[in-house]
């Protein structure tokens, strides 16, 4: 899968239905007047309330912590996108098959899947998993976690620490943030990771997606985040992300053309990177790749410098925007080199993100494999090219994210198959080969390695 300069993958950085409202609840804008309206945002409200003042989950937290890595700063990490929003029938969330179906309220079977690869459960607890639709390699039904299990999240961070990872950027998408169920399984994803980083020494911050939420998009993050300080008390939170002395919360999305993912304009992102600023955050924004020439997938705004200019820490994405060991040199040549040198020249730090490959072909019809991992050489060789550019940390892109393809957490190498549902396996190697490669990125960047091109055993 080559890319040009000029075309990019239309890719989503999440289902386009994940956070739509229960059926039941929707109406149109004929039949919705305004009192209803504001009848059911109390109604919302109230039933969150009610979940999570029985779970206690939005209080801070009072349990065990032990100090592994420095949560002071991101120089020298190896950071990961989490997720966390798959869900199973029955796990109590009421959200149905969420990401693993492509239709949640059905099924999750051959002809309803919705990601490419299939996870590796054989160290969960038999009570921990739900039985799916799908034959595994010995005949007996296939099953699936959710992120709903706090046991669930803690093993992912437990496998952070076994693999050197420094911690998780934990993926909040506004536009979920006003549905009641939605909003109660991101505080429940966000505080087991908030327990997992503290029992196993990484770190954690709240990433913000954008995606999905034009209006009022200002207004519901910071809201949102103010609330998970005064209840959460987060940034108090010894295992808590900071940056330069502040607690850093990430706004990913700002900066990109307009098209079908409906984020805010830029003059939105502004308004709310200030209204964080003056909250005493240190601010990352996940940003298009073609941000500093305003060209490919970024705005040609001439204010777009302007705005970027108040981040402490940018960070263009990178998924899609090469597809082969050639495209992964060019982009290091082209992008991330001289971002980095733009970067210190105004006094930001520079994020950037690394992928193992890519695949979208049971969610979104699109070719199964389109960029191959190579057992490994196409991930090894961006940290090489990161290294080589001169930056001094990097995202991984995404731990548990097997709807794309770039996982990074342990997938079986035997997924189910059959019926017409075609599975990445992991190309002969262990389950947790991409976890070590992410303990070795950590290690180069840090200088405990020296570059070599030889892909990590």
């Amino acid at each position: 899968m080559t890319q040009s300069h000029g075309t990019l993958p239309a890719i989503w950085r999440h289902d386009p239905d994940e956070n739509q409202p229960p059926t039941s609840m929707k109406a149109s804008n004929s039949s919705m007047n305004p009192l209803f309206a504001v009848g059911m945002t109390c109604l919302l409200a109230l039933n969150t309330f009610s979940k999570e003042a029985d779970t206690g989950i939005l209080q801070p937290y009072t349990g065990p912590s032990i100090r592994g890595t420095d949560p002071t700063t991101l120089e020298g990490k190896v950071m990961t996108g989490y997720q966390g929003w798959f869900n199973c029938e029955g796990d109590g969330a009421d959200l149905g098959w969420t990401h693993w179906a492509k239709n949640r309220r059905q099924p999750f079977a051959p002809d309803n899947i919705g990601v490419d690869m299939w996870p590796d459960v054989s160290e969960f607890a038999d009570d921990e998993l739900y039985e799916t639709g799908f034959l595994d390699d010995r005949g007996t039904p296939a099953t699936v976690f959710s992120s709903y299990d706090r046991r669930t999240v803690l093993r992912h961070f437990q496998w952070m620490q076994q693999y050197g990872i420094d911690g998780a950027f934990i993926q909040r998408f506004a536009n979920g943030l006003n549905h009641a169920d939605l909003r109660h399984h991101k505080d429940m994803v966000l505080s087991s990771a908030r327990e997992g980083a503290n029992r196993h020494g990484r770190t954690y911050s709240v990433m913000y997606d954008l995606s999905g939420i034009r209006e009022g998009a200002v207004e519901t993050v910071f809201s949102d985040w103010r609330m998970l300080r005064q209840r959460m008390e987060i940034t108090d939170d010894p295992a808590y992300q900071h940056h330069e002395g502040k607690p850093l919360v990430t706004i990913w999305g700002v900066g990109f053309k307009d098209d079908a993912k409906r984020r805010p304009d830029l003059q939105a992102g502004e308004r709310l990177i200030r209204k964080l600023k003056a909250d005493g955050c240190s601010i990352m924004l996940g940003i298009p790749t073609g941000w500093r020439t305003r060209e490919r997938d970024a705005l040609t705004d001439d204010r777009l410098h302007e705005v970027l200019l108040l981040a402490d820490i940018l960070s263009p994405w990178s998924v899609g925007r090469f597809g082969n060991l050639k495209g992964v040199q060019r982009h290091a040549k082209n992008h991330w080199a001289p971002d980095i040198i733009w970067a210190k020249e105004h006094s930001i730090t520079y994020m950037p993100v690394v992928f193992p490959g890519f695949s979208w072909h049971n969610q979104n019809k699109g070719e199964l494999n389109a960029i191959p991992r190579l057992k490994g050489r196409f991930m090894w060789d961006q940290v090489l090219a990161c290294r080589e550019a001169g930056a001094s940390m990097i995202y991984v892109a995404m731990f548990d994210e097997v709807d794309e393809g770039t996982a990074i957490f342990k997938c079986t190498d035997t997924p189910p198959t059959g019926n017409g549902a075609r599975l990445l396996g992991m190309e002969g190697l262990p389950s947790d080969h991409y976890l070590r490669l992410a303990e070795k990125a950590g290690q180069l960047i840090r200088g405990e390695i020296s570059p070599s091109k030889a892909i990590p055993e």
